[in-house]
């Protein structure tokens, strides 16, 4: 009787399946991606949706998860995170990649794998799996995230799994057809889109053409064309340590200051770019950018820049934004090089507060005030007039000490004869004179 009821305990145990998480967001890839994990592999599969501000019907996105065959479906409303511990460091740090990206989809990942752990440990999954492709950025940034906080857990990249034997959009979508669940898009409509509080990213179909323009009248969800759009607006922002606080005089969360900013841009044209960029994996691929808000918002914060900084923190931070963008860009967040810029950056605005305000029109912005308590523009010495604080003789010493390694290069290039010194006399007389 013992034995038969361990036995019995036994065979019991071996019924429960592992899990694994899926990082779902009820497009084509995870669509596709709930029944090829039961097919291929023997697990409860639980979808967890990250809310962004993507601006989904979660309810039925939750639905469609649940009805393609996952055990569970969580959706999470991160968009207040995603916004103060993502997006601010970012503006914080002037972050811009390749002098032109954003980071919209860049500083989204890290939060994403970060979550993805946390419900991974809660629900004992032995793996999570992620539906980002195997030439694209996000693999990269989403595994590293998840090497950061849980080394142990399986990764399940299912574009680069051997099982999987799908190898285009149309080939997902036939796959889905097959087993007689609705795609979550149609064909002729089938970007590859990722979209949240700070950006939307549109690729594929037409734009893998570099030599056509982008069909941004099919695309755009947010934005008007400039040249569509109205007579244009003021917008005034007000910052605290270099963190955005209100917009138009009415104080906000980091969320609402978002949804508020990408509206103002999007009705004037604001922040579209058309981007061929240099992607981590060694690739370049083309995308069309959105990101109405996000352009308006470190336009300004830069002018404030402008303001509080001196020269030299001013110049040694551009240096350091271009290696944190990098960094945001290769997924490297969770870093010790990444925790020592912020710091940095942290320190560095403690005193750039104050607002700014800006002349909108037609995609356009530029300056139209602004002002600090810590502002270290001084009217009396910035003028041309003579204050008490300058003499414009006080010049004549800072120029003979700041030019005095030339001098005496050009002293020792006469002495010897040879070099720019040297003044070629034919060449006077070429030069025209009245």
């Amino acid at each position: 009787m013992y034995c038969i009821c361990i036995n019995f305990h036994f065979q019991r145990y071996n019924m429960a399946k592992d899990k694994v998480i899926l990082a779902y967001s009820g497009g084509l890839d995870t669509t596709v991606i709930i029944p090829w994990l039961k097919e291929n592999y023997d697990y409860d599969v639980i979808a967890v949706c990250i809310d962004l501000g993507q601006g989904d019907d979660w309810p039925k996105i939750k639905e469609r998860a649940l009805k393609t065959g996952a055990t569970a479906c969580y959706v999470v409303d991160a968009r207040e995170e995603y916004c103060k511990e993502y997006i601010w460091p970012a503006v914080k740090g002037g972050c811009v990649y390749e002098d032109e990206y954003l980071l919209g989809t860049s500083t989204a990942r890290p939060l994403i794998g970060k979550i993805l752990v946390e419900y991974a440990r809660q629900e004992k999954a032995v793996a999570i799996c992620h539906g980002a492709t195997g030439k694209g950025n996000d693999q990269v940034r989403f595994e590293l995230a998840i090497k950061a906080f849980a080394p142990d857990l399986k990764v399940i990249a299912a574009w680069r799994d051997p099982k999987w034997n799908l190898d285009s959009r149309e080939a997902e979508m036939k796959y889905l057809e097959d087993r007689g669940i609705e795609a979550p898009m149609k064909k002729a409509n089938s970007y590859s889109c990722d979209e949240n509080i700070w950006h939307i990213s549109h690729e594929g179909l037409e734009l893998e053409e570099t030599e056509k323009e982008g069909l941004f009248a099919n695309m755009l969800k947010e934005t008007k064309l400039p040249e569509e759009a109205g007579d244009g607006e003021y917008v005034t922002i007000e910052f605290e340590k270099g963190e955005a606080v209100s917009v138009n005089g009415k104080k906000m969360s980091p969320l609402a200051i978002m949804e508020e900013l990408n509206k103002i841009g999007g009705r004037n044209g604001i922040g579209i770019i058309d981007l061929v960029e240099n992607r981590v994996v060694g690739m370049k691929s083309r995308g069309i950018y959105e990101t109405p808000g996000g352009t308006i918002l470190l336009y300004a914060h830069e002018q404030l820049d402008h303001l509080c900084l001196d020269r030299d923190t001013y110049h040694f931070k551009q240096h350091i934004a271009l290696r944190e963008a990098e960094l945001i860009y290769d997924g490297k967040w969770f870093t010790g090089l990444m925790e020592g810029i912020m710091a940095f950056m942290d320190k560095v605005e403690e005193n750039v507060t104050g607002w700014v305000k800006l002349k909108l029109y037609k995609g356009t912005m530029r300056g139209a005030g602004s002002g600090s308590p810590y502002s270290l523009y001084n009217e009396s010495i910035a003028s041309f007039a003579t204050g008490d604080l300058y003499d414009h003789k006080d010049a004549d010493g800072f120029i003979t000490l700041f030019g005095l390694p030339l001098k005496v290069r050009a002293m020792m290039e006469q002495k010897v004869g040879k070099g720019q010194a040297v003044i070629d006399s034919a060449s006077l007389k070429k030069r025209p004179t009245e």
